[in-house]
Parts: C-alpha cells; structure tokens; sequence
C-alpha cells in the first residue's frame, strides 16, 4: 500500500457515493475514474449463498414487488434480490461482479456484514482477477481470526468504533495487520502502536479536508471517505 508521494492512501466508502448510488457498480467505476487508491465495499450472504455488496440487511433499495420489500437479504435469493433497485439508478451488484470490474486496478476493502460467510468470500477473492489487491476487515475480530487461520495471505483488518485499550492485543488476537479506527479515535500513540507492531492505520470515514491533513502528519496510512474529490484536490495541492 505505497504511494508516489507522501499522503495517505485514499479509499473510497462505498465508492463515490455521493455522486453514484453506494456500493453499486458506478459508484466504484466512478472511484477508478477519479483515480482512488482503493474502494471499500460492505457484503452480505443471500438465502442461496450468492454474496452480494450492499451495507444494511434488510436492503436500502426498492424490491421489485410489495411481498419482497422490507426483508433482510439473507432471507432473499439472488434471483429476489436482482430486481431490487438503489435509489432508481443501480442495481446490488455480487462481490465476483465488482472484483471483475476492478480487474487489480484499484485495492478492494471488503468488509464483512453477514455472518457465517467467510468461506465464500475467501473463495471469491481466491477467483478474482487480483487476489492480491484484496483485503477483509470486520468489527467481528473472530471472523477475522478465522479467515487468517485458513487463508494467511489475504489481509486481515479489524474495525474500532472508540479508541481500543490494547490495540498490539487485538492485532496479535485476529492475526490482524490492518486497523480501522473511526477517525476521532486515532492519535499519534495509536499510530505509532499500529506501526510498531507491523501493522497499517486506515481512517474512517474522513471527510474533512483539514483532519485529513491532520491525520496525514500522523502518518496514517489511508484515509476511507465519502469526499474523494476533494481530498484529491486537498493533497494535489
């Protein structure tokens, strides 16, 4: 995860998501156009094991019919789930369509949403066209742990919503070497630990443009945003 120049990595959340619909397919062409480093994208299971990108369970899009509206995706097949549309302009895209959108052009952040389904999205990741440039981070740090028992050289990450006591611990304990912390959670102790321990800092979500540059003076690794745009623009500068 380097770069040419000294700023932290820029990921897009859910691709450009606030000019394409989130999590869909032009969303994260739109990151390639404007020339993210990464995208980060969230996954669940369907009822027939079909993975599919999408943030919240029970589906943030229209159903194709009454009797389908308000169900989680789990509880959805594939064939269900296809005719559902997020915000009148895309459809929810499967994890193996995305990932043979980006063809390696770009790192994939996968997070894990659904339970139980590290298994298909390891064997997903192991049938892309650059499983190299994939990486699998959750606030469930067992899901990670197991998926690092099993498939050591994907990368593991491990969500932080507040500032953890023993961030070394909980690497060592997921076999982690990603840490995601929510943006106001990072201080130069934690980055400096994260380090220490061979690991990577990733910011979520920022989209301010002068915490980015805070955060970048602490080295933080990559920035996760909703304003690609303008911290473009911000470290362009």
């Amino acid at each position: 995860m380097t770069t040419d120049s000294e700023r932290p990595r820029l990921v897009a959340h859910r691709g450009v998501s606030r000019e394409r619909p989130e999590n869909t397919l032009p969303a994260f062409l739109r990151a390639l156009e404007l020339g993210a480093d990464g995208i980060e994208l969230d996954v669940h299971g369907t009822k027939d094991g079909v993975i599919v990108v999408h943030h919240d369970e029970i589906p943030r899009a229209t159903a194709p019919m009454r009797a389908l509206q308000g169900r989680r995706i789990d509880a959805l097949t594939w064939d269900e789930l296809q005719g559902f549309s997020v915000d009148g302009a895309a459809l929810i895209p499967t994890l193996t369509e995305v990932l043979n959108a980006m063809r390696g052009r770009m790192d994939v952040f996968v997070e894990l949403k659904g339970l139980g389904i590290e298994g298909p999205v390891l064997d997903i990741i192991h049938a892309s066209p650059a499983p190299a440039r994939c990486a699998v981070h959750s606030f469930d740090h067992e899901a990670i742990r197991r998926i690092r028992a099993v498939a050591p050289a994907v990368r593991g990450g491990i969500l932080f919503e507040e500032a953890p006591s023993d961030v070394v611990a909980a690497m060592r304990h997921a076999d982690a070497r990603d840490v995601w912390p929510r943006e106001d959670c990072i201080d130069a102790a934690l980055v400096d630990a994260v380090h220490g321990a061979g690991g990577r800092v990733l910011a979520w979500t920022v989209n301010r443009t002068e915490r980015a540059q805070e955060l970048a003076s602490l080295q933080v690794d990559a920035l996760c945003t909703d304003a690609l745009p303008q911290l473009k623009q911000e470290f362009a500068a």
